[in-house]
């Protein structure tokens, strides 16, 4: 065992919380601050160049490539599920999307943390959330009411537009589904062209806005290619204070125990230890310590440290469920690889303007919808790409076609991550139990209904629109469940498994899936927080990258003061 290492806050996962999380808390120069990223550096060119995603997911040189447990909602399948394992984290390899939500999800985070500040904000609302926002932001539009300069996080106009989905839009503002300016706003209900994190045509990832930029300062050490194995505590009884009301806390954390470099090596916390591993890592790393269900743990013989029945349940993620048409007459990325000569173009029109097919996220226009007129807020979103192709990895079909993918944004099935063995090299079970409610399969159902409506329409008559998937011999609600079954696949937004909530004047929980308070800090136990997608209660109506900068925000003020 190699001599233990001593820091003020050790955090847990280079991804897009922990590079933030790094960058505050090691401002003030007295704060020794230890990053520990599993993955390697963030320098290669695939993960700079927008289309890299094509490269990135399923690699293991960037992918933690787990795969979720066979799913009877997606007709028995097992599917990938990929989660970032490099500097950067999910925003070296992630979609790009840039996207905060609906003002109405940050209406639910405060009714269940009971912390009126998670509300969206403005003239007459107590909330941060959108003042944070905005002070985190470098806009392309400039500041204005609704967006902020000078932030880290710059945000772009996608670079490259495409007749057949301004053909798209028009469709879609045919069947009630105008066009709006963007999705930022607080309220999506509308189409657009999705901002992006990128900078003059390069992936912006958030080790690029938080952690490069500080890498040279004495008291930040970064760990790369270090597997945190398990948390080490002691039992001694601390007193620690919950939003006023004081609880004893059974564990207190001190440090680390590590692999690097083929060594264990243990690393000690003076203050706090911060898991950032994200929605499935920090519940993984939680319960292979004895953070957990006692039920759970016994059954791998992991002593128990501190029940925690929350850790690693109520996982929510977004499933979308791909349609795929095919179009005469239409540019498409099919139509532009499937040339050597337009392919080479591609490659030359980002090498010397940094524009073109090669800036694209992986889609490119969006529209929010409502599933039914009587709810309050947009509960649908559709991804529309223009290519098409079996499956991920394999390759573009040989025509022309676009792939509009519907999502229900805010779904009512729950699944879990749950250790398999007490080894901490050993991947945990992820159980995401879609389309496992009447809601959720009513609303995949309405949600196909409303695609085939769009490529129904006549802006879109031109390019006489075939559908391939689901197929228009499947008719009935019954059938077109099935196809949801068979079609659906993750968006890779999981959330929820260590969930903040709200505590009642003795400093209890109100909910046993309560994990933490609205600070981020663990119940029952000192010296830990967890400071990641795992924190949201519920999911937010949108791509999730934006929502984890605004939680490690809120956190690192919470730390520092």
């Amino acid at each position: 065992m190699s001599p233990v290492a001593e820091f003020d806050f050790i955090i847990v996962g280079a991804g897009s919380a922990g590079c933030l999380l790094a960058n505050r808390l090691s401002a003030n120069r007295d704060r020794r601050v230890l990053l520990i990223e599993a993955g390697g550096k963030d320098d290669w060119f695939w993960i700079k160049v927008p289309v890299g995603y094509l490269y990135t997911i399923a690699n293991p040189r960037t992918d933690w490539c787990y795969t979720t447990e066979a799913d009877p909602g997606l007709a028995g399948r097992s599917i990938h599920y990929a989660r970032g394992r490099v500097i950067g984290g999910c925003s070296s390899i992630n979609a790009m999307i840039h996207m905060r939500g609906q003002a109405s999800d940050y209406d639910l985070w405060a009714r269940a943390t009971g912390d009126e500040r998670w509300r969206w904000g403005g003239p007459d609302s107590p909330g941060e959330t959108l003042s944070i926002y905005k002070k985190l932001e470098d806009y392309f539009g400039g500041a204005d009411d609704w967006h902020g300069t000078g932030g880290e996080i710059r945000v772009e106009r996608p670079r490259v537009r495409w007749k057949i989905l301004d053909a798209w839009q028009a469709a879609a503002a045919e069947v009630g589904i105008a066009p709006i300016d963007e999705f930022n706003r607080g309220v999506n209900a509308g189409s657009a062209y999705f901002h992006v994190t990128q900078r003059r045509g390069r992936r912006w990832s958030m080790a690029d806005a938080f952690l490069h930029p500080i890498a040279h300062r004495p008291n930040l050490t970064v760990y790369e290619q270090t597997q945190a194995l398990r948390l080490l505590m002691d039992d001694q009884v601390h007193e620690d204070q919950r939003r006023g009301a004081w609880t004893t806390a059974q564990q207190r954390v001190t440090g680390l125990r590590l692999l690097r470099g083929g060594h264990l090596v243990d690393v000690k916390a003076r203050h706090e230890v911060i898991l950032s591993a994200g929605a499935i890592g920090s519940p993984h790393l939680m319960q292979v310590s004895g953070l957990g269900p006692a039920d759970l743990l016994a059954q791998h013989q992991v002593p128990v440290a501190v029940d925690l029945p929350g850790v690693g349940e109520n996982l929510q993620d977004h499933l979308q469920i791909r349609t795929i048409y095919r179009v005469r007459g239409a540019r498409t990325v099919n139509t532009l690889y499937r040339n050597w000569i337009t392919r080479a173009g591609m490659g030359l029109q980002y090498l010397l303007l940094r524009s073109g097919p090669m800036t694209m996220p992986p889609s490119t226009l969006g529209a929010f919808a409502k599933s039914d007129p009587a709810l309050q807020s947009a509960d649908l979103e559709w991804h529309v790409q223009p290519l098409s192709l079996p499956k991920f990895g394999e390759p573009l079909h040989p025509f022309s076609a676009i792939t509009p993918s519907v999502c229900n944004l805010r779904p009512t099935s729950r699944g879990h991550v749950r250790i398999a063995s007490a080894d901490p090299l050993t991947y945990p079970k992820i159980f995401c139990n879609y389309l496992s409610t009447d809601a959720d399969r009513r609303i995949a159902v309405r949600g196909l209904r409303m695609t085939r409506q769009i490529m129904a329409a006549p802006a879109l008559a031109r390019y006489r629109p075939q559908e391939l998937l689901p197929g228009p011999q499947r008719v009935s609600d019954e059938e077109l469940q099935k196809a949801a079954g068979e079609l659906g696949t993750t968006i890779f937004h999981p959330v929820g498994t260590c969930a903040m909530g709200a505590f009642d004047a003795r400093g209890r929980p109100r909910s046993a899936a309560t994990v933490l308070d609205t600070d981020c800090r663990v119940y029952r136990v000192a010296g830990l927080r967890v400071v990641d997608a795992s924190a949201m209660p519920t999911i937010i109506s949108g791509n999730t990258n934006a929502p984890v900068m605004l939680v490690a925000e809120r956190a690192a003020r919470a730390i520092v003061g």
